[in-house]
């Protein structure tokens, strides 16, 4: 058996075809379930807004990725490799793959300029399939190329580093609030991460126009952006080093791990729910979506230097079970995504552990549903 960290290459062509397919409905189910949890008063019009973007952003890169491995498994006359993915962390595109992405993103216009046109390349495959009687493989597989860089030229990609933004809410008094949102692709686990944090600037200048403040800021919150740190000390950590910006809420979200039974190797419960949904193409899925959630719950002034005071945030731990020290959030909540089929099969077995995790079931239309 090979090694459990090391990321297998999907080297068939049908499926590495159904992977992005399911990949892509996948996807496009989160931005429903984000605006359910509006509905519920989990989120903000607002935050949904901005959560929508980096999804989206997720979406374009599967795609783009779908382009580049279309042709994977055929013999193009050329080797270029197989989607590398983590089958049993994440179920997601191993990092490695976004990094080469990147790089071929620095680099597309001038691939674009040096191949045919997609009009061009269509038009000498009508010609060889009419004239040669071939399949006109290495066409194809140019063609796929061609449609790979035109998506990354396009942008919007979700990087393996998303720095952060600022998005004005309001201006209470002399202060002024941001909600700041960045996201990362989190090496360790090959999982997205996309992280929410509510701020109020006390600084003279407003932050994102503050030519000291705002680089430093977003340094320093891309150097603390990993999924081994709690959001405790990612917080306390920024609340210390700037003295006029202060953190009232730091949310991270956790997109997957996804699990498959066609794609995935898991263990427990969720393979034996998978494995007897035995669901049909498409609905052989489950993603688990988790986010932590820290508060300040007051404030407390503590001197700086000789004369001055600074503001401190104190912030709220999960009074439950003891386990906020442990956590280093407020709340944590565990929800998982999925079809009716596996989620009728998890209902009938009702596994340990699940009776606490939200369930968002995903119908044949496409309507998302939430159940407790």
């Amino acid at each position: 058996m090979a090694d459990l960290e090391t990321p297998v290459g999907l080297t068939d062509t049908h499926a590495s075809r159904r992977y992005f397919r399911k990949f892509e409905a996948i996807t496009g189910h989160l931005a429903p379930v984000a605006a359910v949890m509006e509905v519920e008063g989990r989120f903000t019009a607002t935050e949904v807004s901005l959560l929508a973007r980096h999804l989206q952003a997720l979406t374009y890169t599967f795609r783009a990725l779908s382009m580049k491995y279309l042709m994977a498994g055929r013999e193009t006359g050329r080797f270029f490799g197989s989607l590398s993915i983590d089958d049993h962390e994440s179920g997601f595109p191993a990092t490695q793959e976004l990094l080469v992405m990147m790089n071929d993103a620095q680099q597309a216009e001038r691939h674009l300029r040096d191949m045919p046109s997609v009009a061009e390349l269509k038009k000498q495959m009508v010609a060889q399939i009419i004239g040669g009687q071939e399949i006109p493989t290495r066409l194809q597989f140019a063609l796929s190329q061609r449609l790979y860089y035109q998506e990354l030229a396009r942008g919007t990609l979700f990087c393996p580093r998303n720095d952060p933004e600022a998005h004005w809410l309001e201006t209470l008094g002399p202060r002024r609030r941001y909600l700041l949102h960045w996201s990362v692709y989190d090496s360790q686990v090959n999982l997205p991460v996309i992280y929410l944090m509510e701020v109020e600037d006390s600084g003279r200048t407003a932050l994102p126009k503050d030519e000291n403040r705002w680089p430093e800021a977003q340094a320093h919150l891309m150097a603390q952006s990993l999924g081994g740190l709690k959001l405790l000390t990612i917080a306390k950590g920024f609340d210390e080093d700037f003295p006029d910006l202060h953190p009232k809420r730091l949310r991270r979200l956790h997109i997957g791990p996804m699990y498959s039974h066609a794609y995935t190797r898991q263990s427990g419960p969720i393979a034996e729910v998978l494995a007897e949904a035995a669901s049909q193409e498409g609905d052989d899925w489950a993603l688990v979506w988790t986010m932590e959630d820290l508060l300040s719950e007051r404030v407390r002034t503590e001197r700086a230097g000789w004369f001055g005071t600074v503001e401190r945030e104190v912030f709220a731990l999960d009074p439950f079970s003891g386990r906020g020290a442990e956590t280093g959030a407020s709340a944590t909540e565990r929800a998982i995504v999925l079809p009716a089929r596996p989620y009728q099969v998890l209902a009938e077995k009702r596994p340990p552990g699940f009776e606490t995790v939200r369930k968002f079931v995903v119908g044949r239309d496409g309507r998302v549903m939430s159940v407790r």
